[in-house]
């Protein structure tokens, strides 16, 4: 039975690459650095606002801190433009019969703000961003979670689109629902070892105690 479901947020829940994008392609103009495409900023996305950056500007590292600047201003004043929830996904948030969290390394703020912005925060119990404490694939953000919710590893289901997802379940020693309508190409999850694979949202009900 599972008790908790902690859901990724970019990826997972919502689909805010253009917007991602958009404040990469802004950090990028400004700083005279050559552009990215929209593919690559895309395969940067998972580890954290920083690093998201850091791979963009590369080699540029020097750069870093007003880049991360930029960026931030540009994607603080722009993160719900083009963001959506993918499709389905507002259903079965709303079919749950378990406790529902975010666990993101994005900015837990600009998290919590998409999240009330497209009208779902409410869904969820808890929030943690990569701001709140360790970062994905560190599994204390995952525990703090659970201990918070009183869920116990057995009843506990992590629920992403990554590898670094894929990790932080296994450091957590929950159960991992990889979805393939992510980021990325369903291919790099090869060889992580997920209870199943979601093609659809309606996949992710019987792990929400919806069926």
């Amino acid at each position: 039975m599972t008790r908790l479901a902690i859901f990724d947020l970019d990826g997972t829940l919502v689909d805010s690459r253009e917007d991602l994008f958009r404040a990469v392609e802004h950090a990028l103009a400004s700083l005279g650095l050559p552009p990215r495409t929209l593919e690559e900023v895309t395969a940067f996305v998972g580890e954290g606002a920083a690093r998201l950056v850091a791979r963009s500007i590369a080699p540029n590292d020097h750069l870093l801190e007003p880049a991360l600047a930029a960026w931030s201003t540009h994607y603080a004043a722009h993160l719900l433009d083009r963001t959506r929830l993918y499709p389905g996904i507002a259903a079965a948030l709303a079919s749950a019969r378990c406790a529902l969290a975010v666990q993101t390394n994005k900015p837990g703020d600009m998290a919590r703000r998409i999240l009330a912005g497209l009208g779902v925060l409410a869904r969820f119990a808890a929030v943690v961003g990569g701001d709140d404490g360790p970062r994905k694939p560190d599994p204390a953000g995952t525990l703090e979670i659970m201990a918070r919710l009183d869920a116990s590893p057995e009843e506990t289901v992590f629920i992403g689109d990554s590898r670094v997802d894929c990790e932080t379940a296994a450091a957590a020693g929950i159960r991992f629902v990889a979805v393939t309508w992510g980021f990325l190409p369903a291919a790099s999850l090869a060889g992580c070892r997920a209870d199943v694979f979601a093609s659809t949202a309606a996949d992710l009900l019987p792990w929400l105690g919806a069926v």
